[in-house]
């Protein structure tokens, strides 16, 4: 089978090569233009709509944060800010980098920060923004046009964390612009080493080089991110010379790839989970989980933790990793990859038991099992639908009636947020770098006016994890912190919120001679290559 996949993919490059379009240049005729080959579309060109990787990509060209982050999540100075410190346990001080200015020329300040972070939690029509990472911000006081302060009304360690998920925007063109301001560049004015050139929803995005930019000289003078969903044809398209790079190399091409005369593989250890959310938002009408003979029942059986307890114990975590996913992952049982900040190295992956999930589902009144449809989408995780059909069977080994239903991301994804189905496969890109961000939005309680629970699409609510979280947040120890967020981790796992299933390790393909850097956060950007 594998040989037969290599054939196809050698045998399609050379068609793609005959049929490209006229506006197709290959790698020798366009030097001075990087093409980058995606497997997901960004949905908006405004940097506060959604919280997703795609978007995040797109923006990071154009746009700029605070606080930037290093190859593996750690917070660094080489955005807009200098220098951050703590005046008080709740201000801190952030010292703006000089001489920069926005892609109109005008001067980059402190207003467009304010501007910035009373933005972020009123964009309308959001699916899913980042708000929850700054609503501690309770006052933003403007010092002098490159000194802001920001004030929180209790301790909030994490700030500088918070503050580097955000690009800032421009003030002066930002005042009233909606999401489809951005799109059509309008408002895409940024201080990034890249411009707007267009933006073409779910399929292409292009830019120019930022001559003026205030640090090292971007090395194309354009760029093109282009969405090419099936995988074959984005691996081919590389092979051709038609791309320069492809993001989310399948594991099954990894190997393949590495033996390509013109291409090179890079791979990361990644801070991206992938797990399964439940849906307990509600205790009847539940459309995809019924009883063995379709009929309704009385409550929804995920709202028990002995039900939930059955079908995590009924996967096996390694099998997943090291025959689907061929090295391109590490089992978990937690959503933090082991040696980063606040991993629990107590948390153990769970073992798979079929025996013991069988008699947990019969103690929960569920001896003959039940009919359940699992989700996931097939076109935005690497193995996303043969990982859901795999824990299927899984499922139906353990006395459960399983149906897979797989769909692309741009259908799955409004559905999910709208809590349609039993349960899930989905994953969460970690953007900080640490627990927080998952115990705030993936299985803190959703509210909508404080921002947590933004991706917390099942609807579970702990009260006491919770509180915790927030007690944490509030730590200015980071060792105290840190062993907070370790206990909170445990809570949400002991009691599976979600379940957590394994890390993606990210793998792009690149064309040889170029150098790309690879990131733990998955980011794929031109600026995170050089020639």
């Amino acid at each position: 089978m594998y040989s037969k996949r290599r054939d196809f993919l050698l045998g399609t490059a050379g068609t793609l090569a005959v049929l490209a379009s006229p506006r197709t240049l290959h790698a020798q005729t366009r030097q001075d233009t990087l093409i980058i080959g995606t497997r997901s579309a960004a949905t908006s060109a405004d940097p506060h709509y959604a919280n997703t990787q795609p978007n995040i990509d797109y923006a990071s060209h154009v746009f700029e944060k605070l606080v930037e982050r290093d190859e593996h999540s750690k917070p660094t100075n080489g955005g807009l800010a200098e220098s951050w410190k703590l005046i008080s346990d709740t201000v801190w001080e952030f010292k703006l980098r000089p001489n920069v200015r926005w892609h109109d020329g005008k001067p980059f300040s402190a207003e467009d920060v304010e501007f910035t972070l009373k933005r972020v939690p009123n964009i309308p029509g959001t699916p899913g923004g980042f708000a929850s990472y700054i609503n501690a911000i309770s006052k933003i006081e403007i010092i002098d046009p490159l000194t802001v302060r920001l004030h929180t009304s209790t301790p909030y360690a994490n700030l500088p964390r918070g503050v580097g998920t955000i690009y800032i925007v421009s003030r002066h063109v930002g005042e009233g612009a909606k999401p489809e301001d951005y799109n059509t560049g309008r408002a895409a004015i940024g201080t990034g080493p890249y411009r707007y050139e267009y933006f073409k929803q779910n399929e292409e995005a292009g830019f120019v080089r930022n001559d003026d930019y205030w640090d090292r000289k971007a090395p194309w003078a354009r760029v093109r991110l282009r969405t090419l969903a099936n995988d074959s044809t984005r691996i081919a398209a590389l092979l051709a010379g038609d791309i320069d790079m492809a993001d989310q190399i399948p594991t099954s091409d990894i190997a393949h790839l590495k033996t390509a005369s013109k291409v090179s593989v890079d791979q990361i250890d990644g801070m991206r989970s992938i797990f399964l959310f439940p849906n307990v938002s509600r205790d009847t009408d539940m459309s995809f989980i019924k009883a063995m003979d379709g009929s309704p029942l009385p409550h929804n059986p995920l709202r028990d933790l002995r039900v939930r307890q059955a079908l995590s114990l009924s996967i096996d975590r390694k099998l997943l990793v090291d025959r689907l996913m061929n090295g391109g992952a590490a089992a978990n049982g937690q959503w933090i990859p082991a040696g980063a900040y606040s991993y629990n190295p107590e948390i153990p992956v769970p073992q798979a038991n079929p025996q013991e999930a069988r008699r947990l589902l019969a103690e929960a009144g569920y001896p003959q099992g039940f009919r359940i449809t699992l989700h996931s989408p097939n076109d935005r995780y690497p193995n996303d639908a043969r990982v859901a059909q795999a824990i299927g069977q899984m499922w139906t080994r353990a006395g459960l009636a399983v149906d897979v239903a797989v769909m692309p991301y741009a259908v799955f994804a409004p559905r999910a947020r709208k809590q349609e189905f039993a349960i899930h496969l989905i994953g969460w890109g970690n953007s900080a770098g640490d627990a927080s961000t998952g115990l705030m939005n993936v299985v803190g309680t959703y509210n909508a006016e404080t921002g947590w629970g933004v991706a917390n699409e099942g609807r579970y609510s702990n009260p006491k994890l919770d509180a915790m979280t927030a007690k944490a947040l509030a730590t200015m120890d980071d060792q105290s912190r840190e062993q907070q967020f370790k206990d909170a981790v445990k809570v949400a796992v002991d009691d599976l919120a979600i379940l957590p299933l394994y890390q993606v390790n990210p793998v792009w393909a690149v064309r040889k001679g170029l150098r790309h850097h690879p990131r733990a956060d998955e980011r794929t950007s031109a600026i995170d290559m050089s020639a």
